[in-house]
């Protein structure tokens, strides 16, 4: 048995603990990572050439994310599998050394800013969506860089709280951009389209919110209560606004070919 799969094995023993449903959590993020990016490649033949982009990169976001849980799953075993004692036999798990805060944030630096370009690239607005590209794309990479010196300041210090609310003002700018030049953007589409539009934008309004709460439970005496609470809402967030993307783009696709928007961007 080689080393990766002893620490497997020990790290398996922690059963039902927190920390053992958070391994879990981790494994069932690589496959629903996976098998959302399958999925949504397969569904570009739905689409017509203007709009498959749109299952492209939502393909992109869930594969991108399915590797890094695979990496980060392996850190968290092996964090996990040196934190477990035995007494009498019976598995301890104690505090763990190393949680895959990193690997997180290089998947989101990656995955947030292609979630909220999928509406600029949705509405295919051509030379006009240069500026929401810009816009969105820097008020996300900025979300996550003071996220992250929060991240990497000391535990609930002033640095700490600081940062974290900018990241925060951040995520509520991006918001009002969706609600604001997006929607506006959108004003000329048939009002079929406006309710998934809704539902797109509701994934960043109200489907977000687990990441600061998830933030905060860093306070908490157990650490792998915010990889639970990230690993559930990565997926939900990513395949789900990803499946909510391709239903949004099969719409315009049947619009599109029933002549009533523009076939041209």
């Amino acid at each position: 048995m080689n080393e990766t799969s002893s620490s497997t094995f020990k790290a398996l023993q922690a059963g039902l603990s927190t920390e053992g449903i958070t391994l879990y959590l981790f494994w069932l993020g690589i496959v629903g990572m996976g098998a959302g990016a399958i999925y949504l490649w397969m569904l570009q033949g739905t689409l017509s050439d203007k709009y498959k982009k749109v299952a492209i990169v939502a393909g992109i976001i869930c594969a991108v994310a399915c590797f890094h849980y695979y990496r980060m799953a392996s850190i968290y075993a092996e964090s996990l599998a040196n934190a477990i004692t035995f007494v009498d036999g019976k598995a301890t798990v104690g505090e763990l050394s190393a949680f895959p805060t990193a690997y997180r944030y290089i998947d989101w630096l990656i995955t947030v800013p292609l979630m909220v370009l999928e509406f600029p690239l949705l509405l295919a607005l051509g030379k006009k969506s240069k500026g929401l590209f810009w816009n969105l794309g820097a008020l996300s990479l900025g979300m996550l860089v003071f996220a992250w010196i929060a991240e990497t300041s000391p535990l609930g210090g002033g640095v700490w709280w600081g940062f974290y609310i900018v990241s925060c003002v951040f995520w509520i700018l991006i918001v009002k951009q969706l609600y604001g030049q997006v929607t506006s953007a959108a004003s000329h589409l048939p009002e079929s389209f406006q309710g998934q539009l809704g539902v797109m934008k509701k994934f960043i309004a109200i489907g977000w919110i687990i990441y600061p709460v998830g933030f905060l439970l860093a306070l908490s005496s157990n650490e792998s209560f915010r990889e639970i609470a990230y690993n559930i809402a990565d997926v939900i967030n990513k395949v789900g606004f990803g499946v909510a993307c391709v239903i949004a783009a099969q719409m315009l696709t049947k619009l599109e070919a029933e002549g009533s928007i523009p076939t041209a961007e």
